[in-house]
């Protein structure tokens, strides 16, 4: 034991000093010694005497005493181990490897099992493996789940060391290994209580029913009151079933309140609801369709009933019939298999044109852009609106980066002709250096509602009044700082739109016959020749534009193809593969053709002539990036494919760009989308 043991701090000291102190006592008698003989003798044998006493107690009672400061390190251990056995809280002892040394009753309660000492921790709670107790820093946490009870396992590295070298009785040699001390702390209730908590949000909502004028004038009289009751009866039957609370706002608008737990039952069946109020039907020859706006995830009540009106725009600017949920910056959507139906009124045209004019009388310059890699109905758009801007008498100017072969013949209508300023069209840089000057330009984006597709996207950061007219359905990105939007998914095309509006604008506004020829361009481009989405108010703006000097031959003729795009096209034609029995794909070679986006397009219209199929899909790598040129028929909504790529369109017409693919694996990436959605009930 002494070979081991020794002592130090305050008992060597306690031991030692009375030793000293008698030499001391001896060393002032031998002092005294030589100034009175007599008392340094008594001194000195006194002091002589102490310290033999001093060492025979030292060196007898040393065993005695290391014996009782042993026992009662040993019972002060049994004290300290009492404790942290009966401790409330789950506790034990591992080794590195993850073995357990040692745990107390509460641990042993929960694991369940006497005969744990010595097996492996991972044994006895799957969910954590050795590795996790390889402990680079002095704590570590984890998360497991054990017998239907959630617990956060603190682990903590304990240094044999400094287990021994804390007390100042004893002193052992020093170990540089560690244990673990593992503290289980049940979770449950938390957890529990927080997850109730988080159902128990608030989830805003609003339901608007998209063709409530229209549905209701193709049934019979006696028969619109039957039709709206059974729809509000949907609707407060779908509150019901998620314990909502259902308050309708107008005729056709509902508010709707509900906790969040409801919500992800919702996103599963893709809300259900849509369908439903879609089978409505008692005589009326026009689907009831309903539109959903859902907002959660926000700081406050209020933040949601914003996010939910945000979401409701975003759902009637894609269409509607469709529910889009927005938490927070994310946005979901759901439903948009429907087509878009037409509006036979035109109050909102009207509205929005007097709108604008209201914003252009105040601006001196205007700047009209549309999207890269323009194209006729974009360019006829702007030529509209530069029509307006100078019925305005203000200056107008039309950012147009590349031309394209199909634009082409209608730009060279406009370069050098005496009508028009030599700087009418501009590029980017030019456009900049214009807004930059003039704080007070507005910016006019047609034909496109994503900042990144845009002709110019710096131009939409610099100038702070910014106008869209739109006719593609909007997706999560847009642009979000626009003065006055107005997108319209059902009509036909960006230059409809535009017609309509140079009606209401002002008062006897005429266009001359080559812009009347754009704009007519536009329209016969984007309906094909009008056989898709042509509807009531296509013909009666073609009719507008005709009333103003549109010529339809001439029109014709100028989107010819040549030769090379022409047999470019029936290449891609005949090398198109079906798949999924209704789905065409193809690719186009972009080598010697100036404009192989406008080349696939074409092409994907002529594969939709082969019988069986519904969708079609061209792709060409134009500029080291892949374009996706995508068209269905009524049955497909293309749009919806094209998103799931990062892309958007109309239901019928679509499209999205790839960067990083080659051909091949854009079309595996594109085959594998489709057969996913098909799986998901999502086509």
């Amino acid at each position: 034991m002494n070979s081991k043991f020794k002592f130090r701090g305050k008992v060597i000291t306690h031991l030692i000093y009375p030793i000293i102190l008698g030499f001391i006592v001896m060393g002032v008698g031998i002092y005294e010694y030589f100034d009175n003989m007599t008392v340094g003798l008594v001194m000195v044998g006194t002091s002589a005497i102490y310290v033999i006493v001093a060492l025979v107690m030292y060196f007898w009672h040393k065993p005695v005493v290391m014996h009782d400061l042993i026992n009662f390190a040993v019972d002060y251990a049994k004290v300290q181990k009492e404790l942290l056995r009966e401790l409330a809280l789950p506790y034990g002892l591992i080794d590195v490897d993850g073995n357990l040394l040692w745990l107390n009753k509460e641990l042993e309660a929960i694991v369940g099992c006497d005969e744990v000492k010595g097996r492996n921790i991972s044994d006895i709670f799957p969910q954590l493996t050795s590795y996790d107790f390889k402990l680079e820093e002095d704590s570590k946490e984890f998360d497991i789940f054990y017998n239907e009870r959630s617990y956060r396992v603190e682990c903590k590295k304990i240094n044999v060391s400094n287990v021994f070298t804390s007390t100042q009785m004893l002193s052992i040699e020093e170990n540089e290994d560690y244990l673990i001390a593992i503290y289980l702390f049940d979770e449950t209730d938390i957890k529990r209580l927080l997850r109730e908590n988080a159902d128990q949000r608030l989830v805003a909502g609003l339901i608007y029913i998209d063709n409530y004028e229209e549905a209701l004038e193709s049934v019979e009289d006696v028969k619109k009151s039957l039709l709206t009751a059974l729809i509000e009866r949907k609707i407060n039957q779908f509150g019901a079933n998620i314990d909502a609370v259902v308050k309708k706002l107008e005729k056709d608008k509902y508010f709707i309140a509900f906790q969040y737990k409801y919500l992800e039952g919702l996103q599963a069946s893709k809300f259900e609801i849509l369908d439903e109020v879609r089978s409505v039907n008692i005589g009326n020859e026009m689907d009831m369709t309903i539109s959903m706006g859902i907002g959660y995830n926000g700081d406050t009540y209020s933040q949601n009933c914003d996010y939910s009106r945000m979401a409701m725009d975003m759902a009637l600017g894609r269409g509607g019939d469709q529910a889009v949920v927005k938490d927070g910056d994310r946005t979901y959507y759901y439903g948009g298999k429907s087509k878009q139906v037409e509006k036979n009124t035109r109050v909102k045209a009207r509205v929005k044109a007097h709108a604008l004019r209201e914003i252009l009388s105040s601006k001196d310059n205007v700047i009209i852009m549309g999207h890269a890699i323009g194209d006729i109905d974009s360019f006829g758009a702007a030529v509209g609106i530069y029509r307006a801007v100078k019925a305005l008498n203000k200056k107008a100017y039309i950012v147009l980066n590349d031309v394209t072969t199909s634009l082409r013949p209608m730009i060279n209508r406009f370069v050098g002709n005496s009508d028009y300023e030599e700087d009418l069209l501009i590029k980017s840089p030019a456009a900049i250096e214009l807004a930059k000057k003039d704080k007070n330009c507005a910016v006019i984006v047609v034909d496109v509602n994503r900042p990144s597709y845009t002709e110019c996207p710096e131009l939409l950061e610099i100038c702070k009044t910014v106008v869209v007219l739109d006719h593609h359905r909007q997706t999560s990105e847009i642009i979000e700082n626009a003065l006055l939007s107005y997108v319209e998914p059902f009509a036909s095309s960006t230059c409809e739109m535009v017609a309509e509006i140079l009606q209401y604008i002002q008062d006897g506004i005429k266009l001359k016959q080559v812009e009347a020829d754009a704009m007519y361009g536009g329209i016969m481009i984007d309906t094909n020749n009008f056989t898709q989405k042509a509807g009531v108010r296509t013909f009666e703006a073609a009719a507008f534009l005709r009333r103003n000097g549109a010529d339809v031959t001439r029109v014709r003729m100028m989107f010819r193809n040549d030769i090379v795009e022409y047999k470019a096209r029936a290449e891609a034609v005949s090398r198109a593969e079906v798949f999924c029995e209704q789905f065409a794909m193809s690719d186009c070679d972009a080598t010697g053709l100036e404009s192989p986006t406008v080349v696939c397009a074409q092409a994907a219209n002529e594969m939709l002539n082969i019988s069986g199929i519904n969708a079609s899909f061209v792709l060409t790598d134009y500029n080291n990036r892949i374009y996706i040129s995508a068209r269905s028929i009524d049955k497909i909504n293309v749009q919806l494919i094209m998103e799931r790529l990062n892309g958007g369109g109309h239901m019928n017409v679509a499209g999205a760009q790839l960067d990083g693919y080659t051909i091949e694996e854009a079309k595996n990436c594109l085959r594998e989308t489709v057969k996913l959605m098909i799986e998901e009930g999502d086509i």
